[in-house]
Formats: structure tokens, sequence, C-alpha cells
């Protein structure tokens, strides 16, 4: 099962949130809260797979909220649901340590992916936070680590929310080697999750 914990100020969205994971038969949701103070200590408390975070939330926001969490149980992985998409909320929701930013108005069936996704370690982005982190590098790319061909290839289709064994697939490479592709992509970008190496990637203009 995917432990999840929501936190969402607006009591009938929160509620529609809680409603929709509990019909998934892999995922339970372990605590729900309604600020950012007490999503940090839901979140302590419980030790969930994944928080659902909103972003304006009274007293500590979102991104200040995920950026506690995170350092004090880097094991948990956040996800931003949120209806705002300017590009300084997603790079501040990205550089906190968001492990993904999706937006309400999303398919439920691609919230649902995007909360299993980064359950596994992947990434979950939405459009529009892709594209803000493409116009954060347009026209400024900087000299960066050198990635060789293969391990483009690799995080590219990590960039598109592909798993480790789907990746294989894609590639011809076993599961293992694909790993060994990603180890030194981590190294060589100087991060230590899929999220961070495809957006340093895109500060770089090592991608698209």
């Amino acid at each position: 099962m995917i432990r999840v914990v929501v936190a969402d100020d607006h009591p009938i969205v929160r509620s529609g949130i809680v409603a929709l994971l509990q019909d998934a038969d892999d995922i339970e949701v372990v605590g729900q809260t309604s600020d950012g103070d007490a999503a940090v200590a839901v979140t302590l408390a419980e030790r969930p797979d994944v928080v659902l975070m909103d972003l304006r939330m009274p007293g500590t926001n979102g991104d200040a909220a995920t950026a506690r969490i995170l350092a004090q149980e880097p094991g948990v992985r956040v996800l931003i649901l949120t209806t705002y998409e300017s590009d300084d909320q997603i790079l501040a929701a990205i550089e906190a340590g968001a492990a993904g930013y999706l937006l309400k108005a999303a398919p439920e069936s691609e919230i649902l992916a995007g909360v299993r996704a980064t359950a596994r370690g992947e990434t979950a982005l939405a459009p529009s936070a892709v594209a803000a982190l493409v116009r954060r590098t347009t026209g400024s790319v900087a000299a960066g680590p050198s990635l060789s061909p293969r391990e483009l290839d690799v995080l590219r289709l990590v960039a598109q929310g592909n798993s480790n064994p789907a990746i294989g697939r894609s590639l011809f490479l076993s599961e293992t080697t694909v790993k060994t592709h990603l180890g030194h992509v981590f190294e060589k970008l100087g991060v230590n999750d899929r999220t961070r190496a495809v957006t340093r990637a895109m500060e770089l203009g090592l991608l698209p």
C-alpha cells in the first residue's frame, strides 16, 4: 500500500482528493491537514510514502513545508498538487525538493498515476512545470558536465515519467544497467534523486 498524507486548506477540495485516493486499491490515506505546519507534524508522525501538498495554505506555505519535511525525513516524497502554476511557484516548489508538480485540474487518472510514480521514486511534472523549467534555461545554457549518449537516453525517458523497467525495455537494457547509468548521471550532475536530475539537466541545457 502507498501511504499518503493530504495537505490542502480547502475542506471540500481536500475531501474530494481523499475520496479519490481511498477509492484506489493500492493507496491508503493516513492523514489529512489544512495548513503547512500541521502537514509537517502529521508527516513526521506518520512517515508516509507520499505527501500530496497544496502550495497556498495558512501559516507555512507548501514549498516551505516541503523543505522542512525533507530536512527531517528525506525518504518522504512530496508531490505538489495545486491550482497555481506561475513560474516562480513551480520553481520554488522544485527547489524545495518536491518530487513532482501537478495541477488540481488534471484528470483523476493523472493524479493517481502521479502519486504512484512519486511513490516509486519517479518524476511527475505537469506540462506547465516542464515549460517553466525550459523557460528558466532559455538563452542561458550553463557549462556543465558531459553525459554520454546512453546516459542522456536514460535521462530523457526518466523525464517522461518512465520507470526503470520501462526504460530498460525501451532501450533494450537490463534494469541493473539502467540503474548503473542513473547512478553515473546522479554523480555527474551532483544530485541524489530522479526529479533533481531532470531539473538540473534542464538547467544545464542537457535536456530540451
